[in-house]
């Protein structure tokens, strides 16, 4: 027993954190479906096997076949190439709109939890505004005033995730500051930069990175939502929503060119959930 513990002491975080993640089998095997889908989007000359956005006449609204294995749209361009191209645009909107809105979320949450007082209510406040209005709504106003196109969509989905990410860091902020090792710091003469930065931001990378996976599913969800409405990616770009949105005037006389870009969101939404699902698991010590 005293060699388990002793092995347990010495043992890094990154190890630690690896051997709680792998008994999640579920988050695992949603890790490397999105590692495969993210391989697929980055090699998408390589993987797919015609161009997105030229169209082929002779082979209009065809079914599923060997040559195009998930059918062709209107225009004859090959579904399946379509999709692995619109995997770059869709899974590029949802990382970046994430990563903006989650540093600025943080940086919010992390001073007005440290400062307090007056910054701290006005800052809140300011993100009360934004979370009053329902879903898709704040998305939908910012492209509507900066216009439709990837660019404002990143934009728009990242000033919609700033108030939650900053009240989530906020909230961590105000427990870990009152800890023993951050007035320890303090007692000492620590300067709060170095107190924020150093000693409470680390406390709060690990609800971070859990919300922040499943913020990506929400976001690109978003994103599909905005370009099928015609807010998003303009044609002839491949993206999934925007696909959804071209394909449901021909619903009942070819169901593959909703199906399978519907199929591609369901699957990538999914598998966003279920690894946010592990990392919350592995990440938390107190499960």
């Amino acid at each position: 027993m005293s060699a388990a513990l002793a092995d347990a002491a010495i043992r890094s975080p990154l190890a630690e954190f690896w051997r709680r993640f792998r008994r999640k089998w579920l988050a695992l095997g949603a890790g490397l479906v999105l590692l495969a889908l993210i391989a697929a989007a980055i090699a998408a000359p390589l993987v797919a096997p015609f161009d997105p956005a030229t169209p082929d006449y002779n082979a209009v609204l065809q079914a599923p076949t060997l040559l195009h294995l998930c059918g062709t749209d209107a225009y004859g361009r090959d579904v399946f190439s379509r999709i692995v191209w619109g995997g770059r645009v869709s899974l590029s909107i949802g990382f970046l709109s994430v990563a903006l809105g989650g540093t600025i979320g943080v940086l919010i949450g992390l001073i007005a939890g440290f400062v307090g007082g007056r910054i701290d209510g006005m800052l809140m406040r300011m993100m009360d505004v934004l979370l009053a209005f329902p879903g898709i709504v704040p998305a939908i106003a910012v492209v509507a005033v900066l216009g439709p196109g990837i660019d404002n969509v990143i934009y728009a989905i990242a000033i919609f995730s700033v108030p939650v990410f900053a009240r989530l860091v906020r909230g961590i902020t105000l427990a870990i500051k009152q800890a023993v090792y951050v007035q320890a710091a303090r007692s000492i003469g620590v300067r709060p930069m170095m107190l924020m930065l150093r000693h409470i931001l680390p406390g709060t990378l690990p609800s971070v990175i859990v919300y922040a996976s499943l913020r990506l599913s929400t976001s690109l969800l978003t994103a599909a939502s905005l370009s099928f409405i015609g807010l998003g990616a303009r044609p002839p770009s491949a993206e999934w929503g925007a696909m959804l949105a071209d394909g449901r005037a021909y619903l009942g006389v070819a169901d593959h060119i909703t199906l399978f870009p519907g199929v591609a969101i369901f699957v990538t939404v999914l598998a966003f959930n279920l690894l946010g699902d592990g990392l919350r698991d592995a990440l938390d010590q107190k499960l």
